[in-house]
């Protein structure tokens, strides 16, 4: 196939909440181009776009999915992305790459939780969005009130450009107030005949088209000055006032569809041909460091990967978008990222599992390659010397944490790299080995997109993994003033171990003053790797140790700040005063300050009315009104500080603070809450004391442990 010019390519994907239709949408948009001869279903496993194993046995997408077609002089890229909330990753990568969105809204359920998700993420690129209200042959489908939906939460710059006639199970034709035609479609659905509007219709269809010429000669002051003086525009005039109006976000045109029964796709892939934008009409891509950069298929390539897939039997796939230039098979790009360079032996068009070999790409076209060394999601190749970087995708956070158990020690390699293999595929998946916490932690979004990384560990690499709730990382500190010392002294035939402490253990806080009635000859104040600081003051008079075990008596207090005495938990924001002790002219050593040093800090620490720490975390919960009250109650039973509340639209929006240790399996039990009309996130917000109650169990708890490693 020959390459496209950049101004024959259009780049949509294809986003809504779950069970919009999308994956059927985006096979009935390809058997209307003729790309395929027949039409896949998502139940019988058949579809072009949800092929791998996981999503035929699930039922809906994980993976988003690129496909292509040809629409009359035009290359359509489709990209059909998952709706579960737990797959926006998935979203946000095919939005980087996009230049047209497509939201399909479900005529039965209206604007759902999902849709209000994904806009949030098609403001945040600037994306011109088409609405199509899909289902309409559904028999509680409601045109009416999902457009009005749509207006209320997206603004009054949603324009129907189409609304349905016999909307639900005889629904067969729609009104286009763009054309001003009526399009009828057979019982099989599929090329609908045109014809004249009903005039019971037709009042409504005027008003629409009316406001469709407004919308267009808004966009240009020729057609403004040929709008007042002819009260209207031609079907060119009204084309390129329309264009440019979408690509510059000034309208969202909402069509009417069902995806089932291949009705409305065809009128909306010609629109997608007609007004959509082409990659050279959207803005120029933003640079890492600032700058852009124009889609000029006349200058050098620059290539954007998007997304990485590991095939098995095939390797990393890296899809990506041609941002300049043209690039052909042979090519040799630099990584700007890495500085290696990597041969694209072959370019291919995809149509999801099936690739096909082509041999040049230009400026604004997406597709794949196989086998490139050391290239991943989010880099930027350039010729030899430039060294540019298209400005990278920022995946949302992670709201969910497990920890992850191996089935036995001997699997602990395995595992990791399995975890390590699906994190490249997957960026919004986070896992480390946690040296704090003794635990390999894994976050995601939630716990389908977790359970979907336990299953693909165990169906492509063989590793059985358990998650389990992983401990908390808790702080320690003090909470007043104590003394305390301890001598060291060991004699066991030959040079012995002395060493004697003395020390004042306080709260430290920012600006105080420096010890009373102690000579500080010398204050260090360091800040601590976990968080919090560590004040420490020199105050030996008259040599009683040498300053050359200063570093020894340090590090004997820090080894057990590493390891607080009531939880094990790092301690912060202590302030430690070294004012007297005894040494040893032989007996004196580094390792018997250390021990001295140590000891005496764990016992003046426990005296010092010590306090367990826990993370606290903003939350922000946005839930369809009628679950306010269920939402609020389960806040309350998790020792939830409400911080404020907000309408957005239809939706209430619940900004509280929330111990991490009550977030776990959060997001399962909104979804339960909610019936799946509520979406949250977190944020690190700051450390607090736990309750009385719960500081004692855990004190409790940590002391057995300790029994136990001593008996």
């Amino acid at each position: 196939m020959a390459a496209y010019d950049t101004s024959k390519l259009r780049n949509v994907v294809l986003v809504g909440h779950s069970g919009s239709g999308k994956t059927t949408f985006a096979e009935t948009m390809l058997y209307e181009a003729k790309a395929i001869n027949r039409r896949g279903f998502v139940g019988d496993r058949n579809t072009q776009s949800d092929y791998t194993a996981l999503e035929q046995q699930r039922g809906h997408s994980l993976f988003a999915s690129l496909l292509h077609c040809s629409w009359k002089d035009t290359k359509i890229n489709i990209l059909d992305t998952p709706g579960l909330d737990d797959f926006a990753g998935e979203v946000v990568t095919a939005l980087k790459v996009a230049d047209t969105a497509v939201m399909l809204l479900n005529a039965r359920s209206g604007v759902e939780v999902g849709a209000e998700l994904i806009w949030e993420y098609i403001d945040t690129f600037q994306t011109p969005c088409v609405f199509v209200v899909n289902h309409l042959d559904h028999e509680k489908a409601d045109f009416e009130n999902t457009l009005e939906q749509a207006v209320n939460r997206f603004g009054s710059r949603v324009l129907p450009f189409q609304f349905p006639v016999n909307q639900g199970a005889g629904f067969n034709a729609i009104v286009d107030a763009l054309r001003m035609v009526m399009y009828v479609f057979p019982a099989e659905g599929g090329k609908p005949e045109k014809k004249d509007i009903p005039a019971e219709h037709l009042d409504r269809a005027n008003a629409l088209h009316q406001a469709l010429v407004e919308a267009a000669a808004e966009n240009d002051d020729a057609l403004m000055e040929k709008f007042f003086e002819a009260g209207n525009l031609s079907e060119d005039e009204l084309a390129k006032g329309l264009a440019i109006g979408l690509a510059h976000r000034q309208y969202y045109p909402v069509f009417c569809a069902s995806g089932l029964k291949d009705m409305g796709s065809g009128r909306i892939m010609g629109f997608i041909h007609d007004i959509c934008p082409a990659p050279s009409e959207r803005p120029a891509a933003a640079l890492e460091g600032g700058g852009s950069k124009p889609c000029d298929p006349g200058a050098r390539p620059c290539v954007f990967i998007f997304k990485t897939v590991n095939e098995p039997k095939v390797g990393n796939v890296s899809y990506f978008k041609v941002f300049s230039g043209t690039l052909k098979a042979g090519d040799e790009l630099t990584n700007a990222d890495t500085g290696s360079l990597e041969r694209f032996a072959q370019l291919y068009e995809s149509e999801g599992k099936n690739r096909d070999a082509v041999q040049e790409l230009r400026a604004g076209d997406i597709g794949c390659t196989v086998k490139l060394k050391g290239a991943h999601t989010n880099q930027t190749l350039n010729p030899k010397g430039s060294d540019i970087r298209i400005e990278r995708i920022h995946f949302p956070t992670p709201r969910i944490r497990m920890a992850v158990v191996p089935p036995s020690k001997a699997d602990v390699e395995k595992m990791a790299n399995a975890l390590h293999s699906i994190q490249e595929e997957d960026p919004t998946l986070i896992v480390e080995q946690s040296v704090e916490l003794r635990q390999t932690i894994i976050q995601g979004q939630g716990e389908l997109h977790l359970d979907i990384v336990r299953v693909r560990a165990e169906q492509n690499f063989g590793v059985h993994i358990e998650f389990i709730e992983p401990r908390i990382p808790y702080r320690e500190t003090i909470t007043r003033m104590v003394n305390e010392d301890y001598r060291h002294k060991k004699q066991s035939g030959g040079a012995g171990q002395f060493a004697e402490v003395h020390m004042r253990i306080e709260p430290y806080y920012e600006g105080m003053p420096a010890p009373q009635g102690l000579n500080a000859k010398h204050i260090e104040v360091e800040d601590l790797k976990w968080g919090g600081k560590f004040s420490f003051v020199w105050a030996i008079v008259g040599g009683v140790i040498d300053a050359r075990f200063t570093n020894a008596i340090k590090k004997g207090i820090m080894s057990k700040m590493e390891e607080g005495p009531s939880t094990g938990s790092y301690c912060r924001d202590v302030r430690v005063s070294v004012y007297d002790g005894k040494m040893h002219d032989v007996d004196s050593n580094d390792m018997a300050f250390q021990i001295a040093a140590m000891m005496a800090f764990r016992a003046g620490f426990l005296k010092a009315g010590p306090q367990i720490l826990e993370p606290i975390y903003d939350l922000e919960v946005m839930v369809d009104a009628e679950f306010m009250g269920a939402v609020m109650g389960d806040l309350q039973t998790r020792r939830a500080i409400i911080m404020g509340m907000d309408a957005d639209g239809h939706y209430q929006v619940i900004r509280a603070r929330v111990p991490l240790k009550e977030l776990h399996r959060y997001s399962s039990t909104l979804r339960a809450l909610t019936q799946g009309k509520a979406k949250f996130t977190i944020a690190f917000a700051d450390y607090a004391p736990v309750p009385g109650d719960l500081q004692a169990k855990l004190a409790a708890e940590y002391a057995k442990t300790q029994d136990l490693v001593e008996a």
